[in-house]
């Protein structure tokens, strides 16, 4: 064990700042990597000693986990905002970062989350980016509905966006300018364009033969849906990471603060 390293990963968009220490805390080595994955793994290919890490979770650390994790004996994932309570201090820098992370690794005091594995990760991407384009295509309804009510045009609301009550209803806006009417038209095309990419992001993932399961059987539970099942397989992962049902309630946010 005395010759195991302990390393602390500042992550950054552009740079990793990293500090290597002993066990009785001295500094081996510190320095930074350019955040790009051939330059990490010849850094960690020049680990001469077996050494244990952690790097706090951000938007970009899964690909910088999955590029350190084969060359480590222990790499973990902190949770930014406990690693901060631990670690707080009045001077920060980067270089100070990556010290205090080497020091919790040292002292095994890391609040570790779970990492899920990179095939959860990336069709989590998925199931999020037809989410925001569900919330893109609320948002440019609620945009055509305004431009008709600011022209004071009557419609009605629950029809609106079917293609042919939305078709009989431009060709009765003479009186509004051909301008507007072609911002509705554009309206249209992106609510279509929305609709067929958010149709062909769930076909996606429902073929995933490692979802498939899983996801028929959620749907076996009353009120669940495909897309609320595809959410609670691929946000929960593995759920037996949870000791107990209230851990996984309070992790979907579904228990007050206050009891």
């Amino acid at each position: 064990m005395e010759h195991l390293h302990y390393i602390g990963f500042d992550v950054h968009k552009k740079w990793i700042y990293y500090c290597t220490k002993l066990a009785d805390g001295r500094i081996v080595q510190e320095g930074r990597i350019r955040a790009r994955r051939d330059e990490v793994l010849a850094w960690a290919a020049g680990q001469e000693q077996p050494w244990k890490g952690a790097l706090e979770a951000t938007m970009f650390s899964g690909w910088i986990y999955d590029a350190l994790r084969p060359h480590a004996a222990e790499l973990q994932v902190a949770h930014p905002a406990m690693l901060k309570a631990i670690g707080a201090g009045k001077h920060a820098s980067d270089r100070l970062d990556a010290r205090k992370i080497a020091d919790l690794v040292r002292m095994d005091w890391i609040p570790q989350v779970w990492m899920a594995p990179p095939e959860t990760r990336a069709l989590r991407a998925v199931l999020r980016y037809r989410n925001l384009v569900v919330r893109q295509a609320v948002q440019v309804k609620n945009r055509m509905a305004a431009v008709l009510m600011e022209h004071g045009v009557e419609d009605s609301k629950q029809k609106l966006h079917r293609k042919g009550y939305f078709q009989d209803l431009l060709g009765r806006l003479d009186e509004v300018p051909e301008a507007v009417q072609d911002l509705l038209r554009s309206g249209r095309h992106e609510l279509e364009w929305f609709a067929a990419t958010q149709r062909r992001l769930l076909r996606e993932l429902k073929s995933q033969p490692a979802l498939a399961r899983r996801v028929a059987l959620l749907q076996t539970i009353p009120g669940v849906g495909e897309v609320m099942a595809l959410t609670w397989a691929l946000e929960i992962g593995d759920p037996h990471r949870f000791a107990s049902a209230r851990r996984v309630l309070s992790y979907c946010g579904l228990t007050a603060a206050l009891q």
